[in-house]
C-alpha cells in the first residue's frame, strides 16, 4: 500500500492551497492580492530609483534601506507565480523540484530581510550613540562588505535543508496548506525520516532568526540608555523619530512571524483560513508597507516621491 501511494524523488508533485471553500471566486479574490503585489513591488522599486538617482542619499542608512526592498521584492518575486496561478488559472500543481526551489528563495528572502533589519538597527545605534564617529565606521567598503555578509550567511544555511527533500517519499496527502511551499509545509507530508529537518530547522531558526532578533533588542536598549541621558526634550524626540521607520519594519516582519509559528503550533486543527491569512500577512504585508512606512515618516524619501510624481504631471502637462 505504502509503495502504491508514495511518490519518490523526482516523481513527486504537491497541490497548492488558494482559499478554501472560495475556489468559485478565486478570480475576484485575486484583485486584492494583485493590488497588494503591484503596491508592494512599484513601491521598491520608487525607493530604489529614489536612493540610486538622488546623490544626497548616498548614504548608510539608505543604502541600508535599499537592501531592504531588494529582499522585500525578493520576496514579492518568489510567491508571485503560484499565487497568480492558482487564482488566475485554477492550476495548484507543483513539481517537486519547483517547489523546492520556491521555498529556498522565500525562507532565503525572509531571513535576509531580518539580517537587514539587524544591520538597520547597527546602523542606528552608531547614528545616535557614537555620531562623530558614524562615517568612519561605516564606510561604504564596509557596507559592502556587509551586504555580501548578509547574502553569503543567508544562502549557505539552507540548502542542507532542501536538498534532502527530493530524496523523501511522500505517502500522505500531496495537499499543501498555501499557496506557495515552505519547509514546514512540505516535511510534514513525508514518511520518511526528517528529524533531521527538524532538530537543523530548529538550529537555523535559533541561530539566524534568534541571533537577529537579540541583536536588535540590544541595539535598542542602548539607544534607549543614550536617548534617555539627554538632557533636551527635542533631542530625545528627534532621536527616537529617527528610529521610527525601522521599529515599523520590525514590528511587522517579527509580529506576523510569530503569529503564523504560534498558529502551527497551537492551531494545528484550526481552520485552514486561519493559517493561510496569517501566511499571507507574513509574507504579502512587509514589502507592502515598508514602502509606505518609509515614505511617510523619512522626509528624504517623502521628497523623492513628491518629485517623482511632479516631473510625471510636469510630463503629462506637456504632452
Amino acid at each position: 500500500m505504502v509503495g502504491s501511494n508514495s511518490s519518490i524523488g523526482q516523481s513527486a508533485s504537491f497541490y497548492l492551497t488558494g482559499i478554501p471553500g472560495y475556489e468559485n471566486g478565486h478570480h475576484f479574490i485575486s484583485i486584492p492580492f494583485c493590488m497588494l503585489y503591484l503596491v508592494g513591488i512599484l513601491g521598491n522599486c520608487t525607493i530604489l530609483h529614489i536612493i540610486h538617482t538622488d546623490k544626497t542619499l548616498h548614504e548608510p542608512m539608505y543604502y541600508f534601506l535599499a537592501m531592504l526592498s531588494l529582499t522585500d521584492m525578493g520576496i514579492s518575486v518568489s510567491t508571485l507565480p503560484t499565487v497568480l496561478k492558482i487564482f488566475w488559472f485554477d492550476a495548484p500543481e507543483i513539481e517537486l523540484n519547483a517547489c523546492v526551489a520556491q521555498m529556498y528563495f522565500i525562507h532565503t528572502f525572509s531571513l535576509m530581510e531580518s539580517s537587514v533589519l539587524l544591520a538597520m538597527a547597527f546602523d542606528r545605534y552608531v547614528a545616535i550613540c557614537d555620531p562623530l564617529r558614524y562615517s568612519s565606521k561605516l564606510t561604504p567598503r564596509r557596507i559592502l562588505y556587509i551586504g555580501i555578509f548578509i547574502v553569503v550567511r543567508c544562502s549557505v544555511v539552507l540548502p542542507a535543508l532542501v536538498t534532502r527533500i527530493p530524496t523523501f517519499s511522500f505517502c500522505h496527502s500531496h495537499v499543501l496548506s498555501h499557496s506557495y511551499c515552505l519547509h514546514q509545509d512540505v516535511i510534514r507530508l513525508a514518511c520518511a525520516d526528517i528529524s533531521f529537518n527538524i532538530v537543523y530547522g530548529l538550529f537555523f531558526i535559533a541561530f539566524c532568526w534568534g541571533v537577529d532578533s537579540l541583536g536588535i533588542l540590544f541595539s535598542y536598549a542602548f539607544i534607549l540608555h543614550s536617548v534617555l541621558g539627554t538632557a533636551s526634550q527635542g533631542g530625545k524626540f528627534k532621536a527616537l523619530h529617527t528610529c521610527a521607520s525601522h521599529i515599523c519594519a520590525v514590528l511587522i516582519l517579527y509580529v506576523p512571524m510569530i503569529g503564523l509559528s504560534l498558529v502551527h503550533r497551537f492551531a494545528k486543527h484550526s481552520s485552514p483560513i486561519l493559517h493561510i491569512t496569517m501566511a499571507n500577512i507574513y509574507l504579502l504585508v512587509p514589502p507592502v508597507l515598508n514602502p509606505i512606512i518609509y515614505s511617510i515618516k523619512t522626509k528624504q524619501i517623502r521628497q523623492g516621491f513628491l518629485r517623482l510624481l511632479s516631473a510625471k504631471r510636469v510630463g503629462l502637462d506637456q504632452s
